[in-house]
């Protein structure tokens, strides 16, 4: 038995999980996940591929601690478009895929399996636990990497137990989200599951069930505060907030804290190739983050952050493995300013920065100084082509007042020319009622 579906088994009628269908204990998880083992014990075996089209939900937790425990490879996929689905189950080389309805009861498929890539065959071969994740695919075809889940789960142990109530944001096919989970599992808290993400959703679950931790992006951050859903419901039971995913600005950062002031902000960082580091926050209204991890190494090359990881990726099944160096480091393609004593800050993304004439322009300085004007709710920096300069700053933003639209565009610009370079300046700024967002709540800048 794997240790954590043993560890699971140990806690009793310890509050576990809330979703859409109700309330469960670990006593229920456990006794879930053993009637799924017998359930598929005859047809699922060690080593074979499993998707699971589900996001995060009781059944799917206990189906996924099911699969982990025979040492099956998991491929858990979110998603409603049909040719997105069966694209990942191609790729995947899957021997079933599982499906269930909103009482759990289990649809298994049987595909016909062709040939199993060489990392999958490795795995099996070792009995080993796997896990096959996509990328988000905005710049180019997703890509499918393969993890041993044993090593991933095993920096999971030893964790203490705690009494803690935790909203899981991030979705079950994302780093994020699995680390959340595993993470409360192995400290036995409370996990809490949103039947949608938006802020209401989000805000009335942490006043109903006095939710202490909220991993989220700042996008999504950030529509909990035009949402005013802080002034809607009671958050007080907050005690930290933790975001990632993509580059916190410091006038976000600004506006949160006056909102959730006795909250603790906390910075994370990861990614999918090479699961989710340890971090210090050098304070909640700071940026500058310490990666403590003691699975982890980085170096910082050419402003670019490389990380080597125990728990990395063996590789990928669709493509060549071009973001690692010959001797394993993982070029992250985040760009990062060394502030000393040991701590990092997050600048920007090397595919997001903008050349306009040669000179080097971060979205998230604009749209830090953009986020000072009290009128803006939101804003998205991006690139666009220009035939004199290669690229032009453009600036999509969401102005909460009934103002003249040119009025509104000279202030801008006004504002951007007393504190940016002329060049940082936006040339062209467009007055939206959204910005552009990901389902990941990531902000889209690649055109």
């Amino acid at each position: 038995m794997n240790w954590l579906v043993d560890l699971i088994g140990t806690m009793g009628d310890r509050e576990a999980l809330v979703d859409s269908s109700g309330e469960y204990s670990y006593a229920d998880l456990s006794e879930q996940c053993s009637k799924y083992r017998a359930e598929f014990e005859s047809q699922i075996k060690q080593g074979d591929v499993v998707a699971i089209l589900s996001d995060y939900n009781f059944y799917s937790i206990s189906l996924f601690l099911a699969l982990l425990d025979i040492n099956a490879i998991i491929v858990p996929i979110v998603s409603e478009i049909n040719e997105e689905i069966k694209d990942r189950i191609d790729i995947s080389k899957c021997d079933f895929v599982t499906k269930l309805d909103k009482n759990g009861k289990l649809d298994l498929t049987k595909m016909k399996c062709e040939e199993k890539h060489e990392l999958v065959n490795e795995l099996k071969a070792n009995e080993d636990s796997g896990l096959i994740l996509f990328s988000s695919g905005s710049t180019g075809k997703p890509k499918a990497m393969i993890h041993n889940l044993n090593k991933l789960v095993e920096s999971y142990k030893g964790k203490k137990t705690k009494k803690l109530k935790m909203l899981v944001f991030l979705m079950f096919d994302h780093i994020g989200g699995l680390n959340t989970l595993l993470n409360s599992l192995a400290m036995g808290a409370r996990i809490i599951l949103p039947m949608k993400r938006d802020a209401e959703e989000v805000a009335k679950l942490i006043q109903k069930y006095k939710v202490q931790i909220l991993p989220a992006s700042p996008t999504f951050l950030n529509l909990m505060l035009i949402g005013n859903v802080a002034g809607k419901y009671d958050l007080s039971s907050l005690k930290m907030i933790t975001y990632g995913t993509e580059p916190m600005t410091d006038g976000l950062l600004v506006r949160l804290r006056k909102v959730f002031g006795k909250v603790r902000f906390l910075q994370t960082f990861g990614t999918s190739e090479t699961g989710i580091a340890q971090t210090v926050s050098r304070s909640s209204d700071s940026l500058e983050m310490k990666i403590d991890d003691p699975n982890l190494e980085y170096k910082i090359v050419n402003d670019e952050l490389w990380l080597k990881s125990k728990t990395q990726v063996l590789g990928y099944l669709n493509a060549e493995n071009e973001s690692f160096t010959d001797d394993g480091w993982f070029k992250t393609g985040d760009l990062v300013e060394d502030v000393g004593e040991g701590y990092l800050r997050i600048i920007g993304r090397n595919k997001e920065v903008i050349n306009v004439g040669g000179e080097k322009v971060l979205p998230s300085e604009i749209e830090s100084v953009l986020f000072e004007l009290q009128e803006i709710d939101d804003v998205l920096v991006k690139g666009v082509p220009n035939a004199i300069t290669g690229q032009s700053v453009v600036a999509d933003v969401v102005w909460n007042a009934d103002d003249d639209k040119k009025e509104v565009r000279k202030r801008i610009r006004a504002h951007c020319k007393a504190l940016l370079s002329s060049y940082k300046v936006p040339t062209k700024i467009n007055i939206v009622d959204s910005v552009s967002f990901s389902n990941r709540f990531k902000k889209k800048r690649i055109l």
